[in-house]
C-alpha cells in the first residue's frame, strides 16, 4: 500500500505513462472502440454499440507487430483476444492463440 499517507502522484505516472509509450497505444485502441460504436446500432442507448457489449475490439494484425485501425478490427470474445502467446515483459510473440492452435 504505497500512498497510505501521502497523496497519488497522478501527474506523474501520466507522465511516466507517455515516455512509455503506453499513451498512444491507448489512444489508439480507444480509436478503434469509438470507430466501432460509431458504424454499429446502439439501441439500449448506452453509447456503446450493441453487438460490442461484454466483448473486445480486436486487430486483424495486433497493434504490437505494426497493425493499425485502418488494417481492420473486428469485435472477439474476451478470451480469444487475450490467450495470445507472450514474453516475460508482457510483449507480444505469436498472434495464433491455444485455443486455434488445437484447432489446426
Amino acid at each position: 500500500m504505497p500512498y497510505v499517507n501521502k497523496p497519488r502522484p497522478y501527474k506523474k505516472e501520466y507522465e511516466q505513462e507517455k515516455a512509455r509509450g503506453e499513451h498512444e497505444r491507448r489512444m489508439e485502441r480507444q480509436r478503434a472502440r469509438r470507430a466501432l460504436d460509431k458504424k454499429l446500432p446502439d439501441h439500449n442507448g448506452n453509447g456503446k454499440a450493441d453487438a460490442r457489449e461484454g466483448k473486445d475490439v480486436a486487430h486483424k494484425k495486433a497493434l504490437d507487430k505494426g497493425g493499425s485501425n485502418k488494417d481492420g478490427t473486428y469485435i472477439a470474445t474476451a478470451a480469444k483476444n487475450r490467450s495470445f502467446k507472450r514474453d516475460s515483459k508482457g510483449n507480444l510473440v505469436s498472434e495464433t492463440s491455444k485455443k486455434e492452435r488445437k484447432k489446426k
